[in-house]
């Protein structure tokens, strides 16, 4: 692949560690014409700045990843998206944002602007004022005999963010599902815009809490490539052993709430009771449950205390012991296989053609994983294996959680075994340069986007969110299913409203 990008575009300077190739619009185009026969040429990322459109791609056999750049002085450019369906989205998102638009997009809806917003197209040069009276939402038709159709959100019950579903159903079966989601757009980009590194990286700590490590080390990482920063060797272990915490908690989480929305709150409840296990370990060796702030570029913000060890071996222990029997109760629960057991099927061709990874993309056949491929540091010196079924239904989402919790305490007790000693975090030497990072968070692949001034200060940056190529293919899953399966297909993929809407 990058042989062929070489081959159409003129490589850009200071753009790490990936390479970058400016193209021609011709050049752009014939990409897009090469992307429908290469399967294994995958779509990473689709973003733009005021007058550019940026898109990351993956050569999966090699596994070797570059960045291609279009300039569009006109506002305009070919889409991606009749090749690589997880692009519509994006290329809706870069439309609201920017203004910049993609010829012949299958679906030119806007997506994250309901038109609430004090200006339009707030990333563009140029901002206009909202429209002041916005149309209603158009809908997908669905046409047949018998259907109805039942409105869902934005607000539901509970403690859960805003996104509005669109169920169209024959009786109890679901024909369609449409997803309008951009309720928590919080302008994210914009605000990480003209800040500091520091500033910038808070921000970029707050994209989706729950994977707050994963969103952290991936922004750091995009800095310190961009920059060529030095970071310590305990540093980038403490990334990974915070990183692994994570994972650890969300999935623990998971699994129980998945067989809390097939009536089984026993696994709620004792999962939970892990998952605050975890959650309290943290916070007593890194100060902050959720290890917020935590990561930092440079290194980390906090060293792991002298009795931390201790404390997370503990833990380990406690883990270990008490997840086996709630994985046999699950696996031999009737009522409970019933339910989970060929609901909210996601084929494994469908997977590949968006993209999608983590849970979604290893219970469907697609095993890739960031921490191997491309990979990154301490994973390198770390034995694991990545799950992979190819069921595609909620049970597989599940035992694919249930696999990488197993793996995640292994991973656990690897680290703290070669954790070296030393300085956690060097200072940034700010300089001009455009960085990239993918880093693999429970969920999937981060793909996070940067760009840096001489006095270190950030004028773009795109994080990518993994829910960005999931979100989509709930749609598929619930297809042919009854309306009370969906909270539990829903919860088996998990996907993170705020780290999506930005």
């Amino acid at each position: 692949m990058l042989d062929y990008l070489a081959s159409v575009g003129l490589r850009a300077e200071n753009h790490r560690p990936y390479p970058r190739f400016d193209l021609s619009r011709e050049a752009w185009a014939e990409l897009v014409t090469t992307l429908a026969a290469k399967d294994d040429w995958s779509l990473l990322g689709l973003w733009a700045d005021t007058a550019i459109v940026h898109m990351a791609l993956r050569d999966e056999a090699a596994m070797t990843v570059g960045v291609v750049s279009l300039s569009c002085p006109e506002g305009r450019f070919p889409s991606v998206a009749g090749v690589r369906p997880g692009a519509i989205r994006l290329e809706r998102t870069i439309q609201d944002l920017f203004g910049i638009c993609a010829e012949s997009l299958v679906d030119p809806r806007p997506w994250l602007d309901h038109d609430s917003w004090p200006i339009r197209l707030p990333l563009s040069a140029d901002p206009p004022d909202p429209l002041g009276q916005p149309e209603p939402y158009p809908f997908l038709p669905v046409e047949g005999p018998g259907l109805h159709q039942i409105p869902v959100g934005p607000v539901h019950a509970g403690i859960i963010e805003p996104g509005h579903f669109r169920f169209t159903c024959n009786g109890e079966t679901v024909v369609r599902l449409e997803q309008r989601l951009g309720y928590v757009h919080k302008g994210t980009e914009w605000l990480m815009a003209g800040r500091s590194i520091a500033e910038a990286g808070k921000l970029a700590a707050r994209v989706s809490g729950d994977s707050t490590v994963a969103h952290s080390w991936a922004f750091a990482g995009a800095v310190e490539a961009a920059v060529g920063a030095p970071v310590p060797p305990r540093a980038v272990w403490l990334r990974a052993l915070m990183a692994e915490l994570e994972r650890l908690a969300n999935h623990l989480g998971d699994i129980g709430a998945i067989c809390n929305d097939a009536s089984f709150a026993f696994m709620l409840a004792e999962c939970g009771l892990l998952r605050e296990k975890v959650l309290r370990t943290a916070d007593a060796c890194f100060g902050h449950r959720l290890m917020m702030d935590r990561i930092v570029p440079g290194g980390v913000a906090v060293d792991l205390p002298a009795e931390g060890r201790d404390a997370i071996l503990g833990l380990v222990r406690d883990i270990a012991v008490a997840f086996p029997p709630l994985v046999r109760i699950y696996d031999e629960k009737a009522s409970l296989q019933d339910r989970t057991v060929g609901t909210g099927r996601v084929d494994g061709g469908l997977v590949n053609r968006f993209g999608a990874g983590g849970h979604v993309g290893r219970a469907s056949g697609r095993g890739l994983d960031a921490r191997l491929g491309p990979g990154y540091a301490p994973y390198d010196e770390l034995e694991f294996s990545v799950p992979v079924f190819t069921e595609g239904d909620v049970n597989a989402r599940v035992w694919v959680r249930i696999r990488e919790v197993e793996a995640s305490l292994s991973l656990v007790q690897q680290i703290l075994d070669k954790l070296p000693e030393g300085p956690v975090h060097v200072p940034v030497v700010p300089m001009a340069g455009q960085g990239m990072a993918l880093v693999e968070s429970f969920r999937g692949e981060i793909m996070t986007w940067v760009a840096v001034r001489e006095d270190g200060i950030v004028t773009r940056c795109h994080p990518r969110d993994p829910s960005w190529f999931q979100w989509p293919l709930l749609e598929a899953a619930i297809e042919g299913n009854i309306v009370a399966d969906f909270p539990l297909c829903n919860k088996s993929f998990n996907c993170s409203y705020s780290g999506h809407d930005l």
